[in-house]
């Protein structure tokens, strides 16, 4: 039997692991960020309509250019950012936001070239930075999960990347970056700057997102996805804003027709009932505030979270604590800092399964 490594496969992919969290049947599941409260029979019944509507055309392709979604999702980001003043010509759409990262990579990254972050941080940017053949440089975070803005450029000027990614709110440690922070690496870095900002929605009031400092920056993208606040991780639609250049830019490696018809109609059904999908991140940003005080009750250390999860330690063995509470019925995420563990926020009733498995552990 033919095994992997008997193909004649990329050498820097040999010894490699594809990415992949666990998939496991648990009557709690608060391991991968998705939004607990799912769409009503309205918006079921919306996006039904809005397939069906495609469904005769399905044998002709899909508009390439998703003009309309992108039309769609910029009016939502200025009514989430007032003042943005973004229209089509600044936003672009792929399936889920790790494509977004992937185009972006392939544009500006590739051999010879070299794309800096900040760990512990969203894993999918190294592995998608390696994938492309491009070079994957760590300049790490701070003791306490932020960025020193000093630090920041200190790394920036010393490995001169093409690409560098910055996440905030921050997976897994929920960490919201200072907009100083941004400007400072902006102005130091000779290439383009992402901020990932998949779990924007959730983040605190007063929290500003980088999208107020697109204007005059044409080297800034700032990505999104309708995973997390939007409650459609199976849609699979993740999108980005920037300078109309950018898009461009990304047009000489997009794939042709990489939306299909029936993603754009359910991402725009849901686009257009935003409202009522967004209506629960008040009610998660309350159960993870919660959270946090609850743990830190319970003598643990908790990181304050600007998203939808929660890292919580320190254990010397958290894979027994990981374990324990699998057995209990209860998937969390073993990721981020030794020691530490992430546990996306649900509903109540689900925080309640979490609290009573973790007190029976402990």
């Amino acid at each position: 039997m033919t095994s992997l490594s008997d193909l004649p496969i990329r050498d820097d992919l040999r010894g490699t692991e594809p990415y992949g969290a666990p998939q496991l049947d648990v009557p709690v599941a608060l391991n991968t960020n998705e939004n607990p409260y799912g769409p009503s029979e309205r918006l079921v019944k919306a996006i039904g309509e809005a397939a069906a509507e495609v469904a005769a055309g399905l044998n002709r392709y899909p508009d390439r250019d998703a003009t309309a979604l992108r039309e769609d999702l910029a009016a939502f980001l200025d009514t989430d950012t007032p003042g943005a003043g973004l229209t089509a010509a600044n936003v672009w759409a792929a399936n889920g936001s790790n494509e977004i990262i992937q185009q972006i990579l392939q544009a500006f990254g590739g051999p010879g070239r070299t794309a800096l972050g900040f760990e512990p941080s969203y894993s999918m940017h190294p592995i998608i930075t390696r994938v492309t053949a491009t070079t994957w440089v760590n300049a790490h975070r701070d003791a306490d999960f932020g960025i020193d803005p000093e630090a920041a450029v200190a790394a920036v000027e010393r490995h001169r990347p093409d690409v560098v990614f910055l996440t905030s709110p921050n997976n897994p440690t929920g960490t919201a970056l200072p907009p100083q922070v941004i400007e400072a690496v902006l102005a130091a870095a000779p290439g383009m700057v992402v901020v990932d900002e998949a779990y924007a929605e959730f983040r605190r009031e007063g929290t500003p997102s980088a999208l107020t400092l697109l204007p005059g920056n044409p080297r800034l993208i700032v990505t999104r996805t309708m995973s997390k606040a939007f409650a459609m991780a199976g849609t699979r639609l993740g999108y980005l804003a920037a300078d109309p250049a950018v898009i461009d830019a990304l047009l000489l490696v997009r794939l042709p027709y990489h939306l299909s018809a029936v993603t754009q109609a359910v991402a725009r059904a849901a686009v257009a009932h935003g409202d009522e999908l967004l209506a629960t991140v008040d009610l998660l940003r309350r159960e993870r505030d919660d959270l946090v005080a609850w743990l830190r009750r319970e003598g643990l250390a908790a990181a304050d979270s600007d998203a939808n999860f929660v890292l919580f330690g320190t254990f010397p063995d958290r894979r027994r604590i990981w374990q324990g509470l699998l057995d209990r019925g209860v998937l969390i995420r073993e990721v981020g800092p030794p020691e530490w563990l992430r546990v996306t926020v649900g509903t109540p009733d689900e925080m309640a399964a979490f609290r009573t498995a973790l007190k029976e552990i402990l």
